[in-house]
């Protein structure tokens, strides 16, 4: 899962950004309406965190524009007011759910699997492909039937490749929809993080290396590439 976090208190954002990756969430900081709606435009997310107390356009403003779009991205609300008008006005603007600050972070995960999961009525809540059977909701793999443990990371790399149903995801794909946008793109995470998730999955390879291309879910190559 890839998040905007649009929260102007630098510490706030980051420490978020931080629980979140070790949840396996890709997180990217806009400190201001504007830095969002420019990361709105060149990037794909699954749910918008929206401060509404931001300095450029808001988050009303931002929420709106999300709405107007017709993209469907969920839209989460963070303020520091609790008071029941408030959380009306936030709704109206179409606010998927709303969290008053101060708030825990394992919360904010929980909602945030929540509203993704509301949006995956357009796809099949497990994968199936290869002999692989990925449930991305209760983060669990299985290969002919062995359950196969992987960390959180190799998880979300695996999860990108099965959605592409055998078709080549590049590694800056990867590194964008299972990183963030701070992910250096020059680091050799995604190559190290495919090679171990392989031997995680077992022998016959099933993940295809395509050289000078990509990745792709291949049961019938021999991936050690």
């Amino acid at each position: 899962m890839r998040v905007l976090v649009v929260e102007d208190e630098p510490l706030l954002a980051e420490a978020i950004r931080d629980g979140l990756r070790l949840e396996a969430i890709a997180a990217d900081l806009a400190g201001d309406g504007h830095t969002a709606l420019e990361l709105l435009e060149v990037n794909t997310y699954d749910v918008a965190v929206l401060d509404r107390d931001v300095p450029g356009p808001s988050g009303d403003e931002i929420a709106a524009r999300i709405v107007a779009s017709g993209s469907g991205l969920p839209i989460l609300m963070l303020t520091a007011a609790d008071r029941l008008d408030d959380k009306a006005s936030g709704f109206e603007l179409g606010a998927d759910d709303y969290l008053t600050k101060p708030f825990a972070l394992r919360e904010l995960v929980l909602r945030l699997r929540a509203l993704d999961r509301r949006r995956a009525h357009v796809r099949p809540p497990v994968r199936e492909i290869a002999g692989l059977r990925v449930d991305p909701f209760r983060r669990e793999v299985q290969r002919d039937g062995r359950h196969v443990a992987l960390t959180r990371k190799q998880f979300a790399v695996l999860e990108v490749l099965v959605a592409a149903e055998g078709g080549v995801v590049s590694a800056e794909e990867l590194l964008e929809r299972a990183w963030d946008v701070n992910a250096d793109p020059f680091t050799n995470a995604v190559r190290i993080t495919v090679s171990a998730l392989r031997k995680r999955l077992g022998e016959p390879w099933v993940i295809a290396t395509v050289p000078g291309v990509g990745y792709r879910i291949d049961p019938g190559t021999d991936a050690r590439g």
